[in-house]
């Protein structure tokens, strides 16, 4: 637990783990709530975090493709088109980022 903090690919799993949960709460808890229900308070209150979590990973992963000197086309938009997918950050920390160091 202390190596997701205190390396930069563990920051980088730790954000991915985050902005991950944020993306399935917001889509599968708070949207429905907002068109079942007419409340839109829980969207307005989740929004910004998984917002915000998304562009530190984002910023994240590109800082982390630079140091590691990943390729592009080989691995970084891989780890970038995860964030855009439900569950994807999820597999692509246990297919790729798990076995970097």
């Amino acid at each position: 637990m202390i190596q997701l903090l205190t390396t930069n690919i563990g920051r980088l799993r730790l954000l991915a783990m985050l902005e991950g949960i944020s993306l399935l709460v917001l889509i599968f808890i708070a949207v429905p709530i907002k068109h079942f229900y007419d409340n839109p308070a829980l969207v307005k209150m989740i929004g910004p975090i998984h917002g915000a979590l998304f562009l530190l990973f984002v910023f994240n992963t590109l800082h982390v493709g630079v140091e590691q000197r990943w390729r592009f086309a080989q691995t970084t938009w891989k780890v970038l088109l995860a964030c855009f997918i439900p569950f994807g950050t999820f597999y692509i920390d246990y297919r790729v980022l798990r076995n970097l160091r």
